[in-house]
């Protein structure tokens, strides 16, 4: 998955950082491409574990008109949740197999366009890997 989304970033002439999570936020893979910024491994593992523990694509929480995180709703202020950790903008996808969320991914170091890109590259790439015997979704805007 790592591998796949820094293809896409290469591929699109972006410098991310990429970091897959397990179904309790914890980093399995971590990779910043060289030149990117110093600040994108917590970012993108900010996201991952995001997207895997509230099993929600990150940008929802911010989508009008009835993101959780925006004024007046009622997940206002989960960003500052766990130390800050709670990440609320593009970039956070949960993995999701079988119907089951059994992770997060998380990219930055691009606009939110670029970085999903690479997102979506990711979990394509654990969808041909695991094959017609699993469902994997492969879309930006996943809600679990």
């Amino acid at each position: 998955m790592v591998q796949a989304a820094l293809a896409k970033a290469k591929e699109i002439g972006v410098l991310e950082t990429v970091c897959v999570v397990d179904e309790g936020g914890y980093p399995l893979a971590l990779e910043r491409m060289d030149g990117s910024r110093v600040t994108g491994p917590q970012i993108a593992w900010n996201k991952a574990f995001t997207a895997a523990g509230h099993k929600r694509s990150t940008h929802l929480f911010n989508t009008p008109p009835s993101g959780p995180a925006l004024p007046g709703n009622e997940a206002f202020g989960i960003q500052w949740s766990f130390e800050g950790r709670f990440a609320v903008f593009v970039g956070g996808f949960p993995v999701v197999v079988d119907g089951e969320v059994i992770g997060g991914v998380g990219l930055s170091g691009g606009n939110g366009e670029q970085d999903t890109k690479c997102g979506l590259a990711a979990l394509q790439t654990l969808k041909q890997i695991l094959g017609a015997k699993h469902a994997v979704v492969v879309e930006a805007d996943i809600k679990k």
